[in-house]
């Protein structure tokens, strides 16, 4: 390994080779169904050059205990730098991947699926932090609006199909609403004649036949109802 570091081309090669199946292996570690093995790989060895030609045999540190943590390194600047479709804080990039880890360490341990509580635990974090790294993890891959919602099923509808749209039915809501409260300040005749009119949309004669009144009894008392609410209405 001295040989290396003497500027050995050959020895840094086999050195490079030697230790590929480490980089390999920790590579495996960050594998995810959105990251291909290879990119990964390729990542890892990327992490293990700069190790070879970085360690320094006469401090007495192995190579392998030097080479794990600048691999790991290079991956996890992968995953914060690379791989976010919508990028959160740094701090909570940094957390996400230690929850993942502690996630799949956990899984192994206590044959079940951990909670918040028991990753929590693990990483001696609030659960509330938690829970903001699981959400935020959901950010790392986008799904197309256009990609069908069971992919298994080709007449399947796409996550762009089942996006709500505005109903209509809010405004006639809202707008009912409205009047109750501003029909407030007309007699209960003056409110029932406006309910006939534009409400079962009853002519004048009919509504003045329903209330017992001269037709244009009736059409003074609408007009005259109108005025009030339009006063009303634009006094507020």
């Amino acid at each position: 390994m001295r040989e290396t570091k003497r500027g050995d081309s050959r020895a840094r090669e086999e050195l490079i080779e030697r230790y590929m199946p480490l980089a390999r292996s920790l590579a495996m570690r960050y594998r995810r169904a959105s990251e291909p093995l290879d990119d990964l790989v390729q990542v890892a060895s990327v992490g293990l050059v700069k190790a070879v030609d970085r360690w320094d045999p006469d401090r007495g540190l192995a190579f392998s205990s030097y080479a794990v943590p600048t691999i790991l390194g290079e991956l996890r600047r992968y995953f914060r730098d690379a791989t976010w479709d919508v990028r959160p804080a740094r701090d909570v990039q940094e957390l996400c991947l230690s929850v993942e880890e502690a996630r799949e360490a956990l899984w192994a341990e206590l044959g079940r699926s951990p909670t918040v509580a028991d990753i929590a635990g693990r990483l001696d974090r609030a659960p509330e932090e938690i829970v903001e790294a699981i959400q935020a993890t959901e950010g790392r891959s986008v799904r197309s609006l256009d990609a069908p919602v069971h992919e298994e099923e080709g007449d399947s509808a796409s996550a762009g199909d089942l996006l709500g749209s505005r109903d209509a039915e809010f405004d006639r809501v809202e707008a009912g609403i409205t009047i109750e409260r501003m029909t407030g300040i007309l007699d209960e005749r003056a409110r029932e004649i406006l309910r006939l009119r534009f409400s079962d949309d009853l002519l004048q004669s009919e509504i003045a036949e329903r209330v017992g009144c001269s037709q244009m009894h009736v059409s003074r008392i609408i007009r005259s109802s109108l005025e009030r609410l339009y006063a009303y209405g634009t006094r507020e």
